[in-house]
């Protein structure tokens, strides 16, 4: 049987993350005790892990669950796995109203639910409405809900028939298909990523329909791809003032806030 350091010295892909996951050690334990010897089923089940990930398996979806601002999710093939630049619609909102300022909130296409968990997490008196075209990402999120959170089916608006909010979000697919991007994502449900040839059929139509759905002075927070914010801006200008853009952590546009515009 092979011991702890014989597989560090592999140099296979994240053996170290892939250890501790098999063996449930931290990695100071990998490293004082490099000496152990893995049983046999331990064995089979890291050689198993080593393979998955040399087939391009994101480390995620072998352990099962991922970190997300303060929370950590469960996530699965059927969802996207969260990524820090989506941390910034969080800290968006969480400045958006005041402390203790109740807000009825919309997250559209929550995938594993990070957006509408984290923030009814921050903000347990808020109003918190996740939804998904996706059943088995639906299932996902409601086993990540740490509190009440209100999950319904459907596409973007027609989930949510005949309700209006302060608030909505959405980190809605906005790759462009057939983008060279794609070919790292192969493991990732190519619905939650692409939406059609320049990446934003799904934000003209949440831009397009979100008036109808929000109250006065309500707000809509979008993310999107790097090269989008220009078009995104204008088409926020007919129905929505006061439209701030935003960068990610690696100084990329990243996010658009727009408040919708009063009818007089």
């Amino acid at each position: 049987m092979k011991t702890i350091q014989q597989y560090l010295d592999s140099g296979a892909i994240d053996i170290a993350p892939l250890l501790s996951l098999v063996l449930n050690k931290s990695n100071v334990e990998l490293i004082t005790q490099n000496e152990y010897q893995l049983t046999p089923t331990e064995q089979q089940t890291l050689d198993a892990y080593i393979q998955r990930r040399m087939d391009g398996m994101p480390f995620s979806y072998i352990s099962g669950n991922k970190g997300f601002y303060h929370l950590d999710f469960k996530v699965t093939p059927d969802t996207l796995i969260p990524r820090p630049e989506t941390e910034l619609l969080i800290d968006i909102a969480l400045d958006l109203f005041p402390k203790n300022q109740t807000c009825k909130l919309l997250d559209m296409g929550t995938g594993s639910g990070i957006i509408a968990i984290t923030l009814a997490d921050k903000n347990p008196h808020w109003a918190v409405t996740a939804t998904d075209f996706s059943s088995a990402a639906l299932k996902i999120a409601q086993q990540n809900a740490t509190t009440d959170i209100n999950f319904a089916q459907g596409s973007w608006f027609d989930a949510v028939p005949n309700q209006t909010f302060d608030l909505i979000i959405s980190n809605p697919p906005y790759i462009e298909q057939g983008d060279a991007y794609l070919n790292d994502l192969t493991h990732e449900p190519i619905t939650a990523l692409t939406a059609g040839k320049d990446g934003l059929d799904d934000i003209r139509i949440i831009i397009d329909q979100a008036p109808d759905y929000l109250n006065k002075n309500g707000f809509l927070l979008l993310e999107h791809g790097h090269n989008q914010q220009l078009i995104i801006v204008e088409l926020l200008s007919k129905n929505f003032i006061n439209i701030q853009t935003f960068k990610d952590y690696n100084s990329n546009d990243r996010a658009v806030l727009a408040q919708l515009k009063q009818t007089t």
